[in-house]
């Protein structure tokens, strides 16, 4: 087989939603992010599989996005959708019961139109300037949202990665300013944030990159592991070239192997540089620069080839691999390439 695996490991995805679960206060739920395919691990199944571990709620970034987590769970949980009721959305909330988060006031006019019955949350700018309303908008809608009855009031922290960037305390005030007093469930902390402390926690936490194995969650169990096949391996003499553009020249006799992914798979050019794969514990470096569908390494060092070389694994977690790009990993899960075999661990 000439295409790479991806593992995904869904074992630890739960075990990864069980310790931020315990690590959010106490009457807090603790729901979970399932946007951008399940953060390209494929969402029916992740949302399936933290519904079987206690999961009830669900966020998504677009109502299509919650087609295919509706069809994966069935009816009880929730799914709320970040972008809120967009324009052509009335069918999908109402066909597959989805919560808009409403972040404007043209949306708010328009769920109360066309959707005057159907459940909806609000999300509050407080200071991110991206989504949601700002806080004179709130003030002019506020009595009219209330006496709708919304599920959820939520906000978004900028800066939740750095726990004592002045942001977030400036953020809570702002957030706290805007809904204090009110009976509504509120959500502020997605993954940083439910790491921050209780203050943070509100009503219900929603991780998200810190299930699949990323920072900022630094204790999280790696999720993805990718294993890329052989194709072949050649004897380059010292002063041979190997790739596109003689980026890499061999200082030694060296054996290189041809492996089969690239760019087109979610791996980037940027990362040729500082990349590494691993045979076992064994480092193999990356030689020239990676193309479209190979990437040569060089595997001089090893007694034995193997059939297939790691990039994803226990040793090079997403973010090592982000790192190596000059990216995040966030870009590296919702990158992985759709020519992968998928193998799920349960």
């Amino acid at each position: 087989m000439a295409t790479a695996t991806l593992t995904i490991d869904l074992n630890a995805l739960v075990e990864n939603w069980q310790t931020l679960n315990a690590k959010s206060a106490e009457n807090v739920e603790t729901a979970a992010v399932v946007k951008a395919n399940g953060y390209g691990l494929d969402a029916g199944r992740v949302a399936q599989t933290l519904q079987t571990a206690g999961v009830k709620t669900f966020f998504v970034a677009a109502a299509e996005e919650g087609i295919a987590v509706r069809k994966a769970i069935g009816s009880a949980a929730t799914i709320n959708v970040f972008s809120g009721h967009m324009a052509g959305d009335k069918t999908v909330l109402t066909e597959y019961s989805l919560v808009p988060m409403l972040n404007s006031p043209d949306q708010i006019h328009r769920h109360f139109a066309d959707l005057p019955n159907h459940p909806f949350g609000v999300q509050l700018d407080t200071g991110m300037n991206r989504l949601g309303l700002e806080p004179s908008e709130w003030s002019d809608a506020r009595r009219d949202v209330l006496a709708r009855s919304p599920t959820l009031l939520m906000s978004h922290l900028a800066c939740a990665d750095t726990p004592d960037h002045p942001m977030n305390q400036q953020q809570l005030a702002a957030f706290r300013e805007m809904t204090d007093g009110l009976n509504i469930r509120r959500s502020f902390a997605a993954t940083g944030g439910t790491l921050n402390g209780a203050e943070f926690h509100f009503d219900l936490t929603r991780p998200g990159v810190g299930l699949y194995g990323g920072i900022p969650f630094g204790d999280a169990k790696p999720v993805a592991h990718l294993d890329i096949p052989v194709i072949q391996t050649r004897l380059v003499n010292e002063g041979e070239t190997v790739g596109y553009s003689n980026t890499w020249t061999a200082q030694r006799p060296s054996r290189i192997a041809t492996v089969a992914a690239g760019y087109a798979d979610g791996l980037i050019r940027a990362m040729g540089a500082d990349l590494t794969l691993w045979a076992g514990d064994q480092k193999c470096r990356v030689v020239g620069r990676i193309s479209m569908d190979m990437i040569g390494v060089d595997v001089t060092d090893l007694g034995v080839v193997p059939d297939s070389l790691s990039i994803l694994n226990d040793h090079q977690t997403v973010d090592a691999l982000a790192d190596a790009a000059g990216t995040i990993g966030y870009e590296i899960l919702t990158s992985l390439g759709g020519r992968y075999k998928r193998v799920y661990l349960r």
